[in-house]
């Protein structure tokens, strides 16, 4: 596949790390106005980095776009001329929808995708819907994101909760990391320890549930046992608004990001 991302910030550049581990083109382009800080992506087999988004999509097939909300319109303006049947555009841009896509570039196919920084080393929850002509060649974006971690197709008015629990929700996830890891140094671990134990048990705790299927207090209940001491360290959680917290938070971020428009 003859890829070309065109915004190659933290985002985009997660996804070309993907890519690149994966092995997962044929040709890759990065674009970035700065090329000072994606130079070093130009060393890698089949890579190449320019400041012109006219260039990489002439020489590529799948349009990845990653850049900041307020410059979509004004790329996608610049390139529409160039773009042929062979072209899919897969926007990851948020509250950009694709109706305001095809309003610019016309009756092409066009998928928006919202991954995740985890992307970067084969982990991203990505959710992915299409217009109508784009359901044909959802196959073509659920293969290259699935390659890059887990894919699930949904309908385009969930894609800003999605956003919410995919993309905010490693920021939530991170923070989660960093208390029980400031907790374990106040129990004793060094700083170095704690972090480990934190994060290799968050990990232990997801894959049981992909591998399981089971519900979350399924696997609780096989450690908390009666007058135990993880039933008492819950309870103290849940007293001091643990899950409620979390709930508010997520509900608030989905609140401020359906007050998003781009100008």
């Amino acid at each position: 596949m003859k890829i070309a991302i065109l915004g190659a910030g933290n985002l985009g550049l997660s996804i070309a790390k993907g890519l690149i581990v994966s092995n997962a083109y044929t040709s890759l382009y990065l674009t970035k106005r700065n090329l000072s800080e994606i130079e070093e992506y130009g060393n890698y087999q089949k890579v190449s980095v320019t400041s012109n988004n006219v260039e990489a999509v002439r020489n590529s097939d799948i349009l990845i776009f990653a850049v900041q909300p307020t410059q979509l319109e004004r790329i996608l303006e610049e390139i529409k001329g160039e773009l042929t049947d062979k072209h899919v555009i897969i926007s990851t841009i948020t509250g950009f929808n694709i109706s305001r896509i095809e309003a610019i570039v016309g009756d092409q196919y066009i998928i928006r995708a919202m991954p995740n920084t985890a992307i970067a080393v084969g982990k991203s929850m990505t959710c992915i819907c299409s217009n109508q002509k784009g359901s044909k060649i959802l196959p073509v974006a659920e293969a290259i994101f699935n390659r890059l971690g887990t894919t699930l197709a949904i309908p385009e008015n969930k894609m800003q909760a999605a956003t919410v629990i995919c993309a905010s929700g490693i920021a939530f996830w991170m923070r989660m990391i960093r208390a029980t890891t400031q907790s374990a140094v106040q129990l004793g671990f060094d700083a170095k320890e704690a972090q480990e134990l934190s994060m290799q048990t968050c990990l232990g705790a997801a894959s049981l549930l992909i591998a399981s299927g089971k519900h979350p207090e399924e696997e609780i209940d096989k450690v908390t046992t009666p007058m135990g001491c993880t039933i008492e360290g819950l309870n103290e959680m849940e007293h001091n608004g643990l899950s409620s917290s979390l709930i508010k938070g997520m509900q608030a971020s989905f609140k401020k990001i359906n007050n998003i428009t781009v100008q």
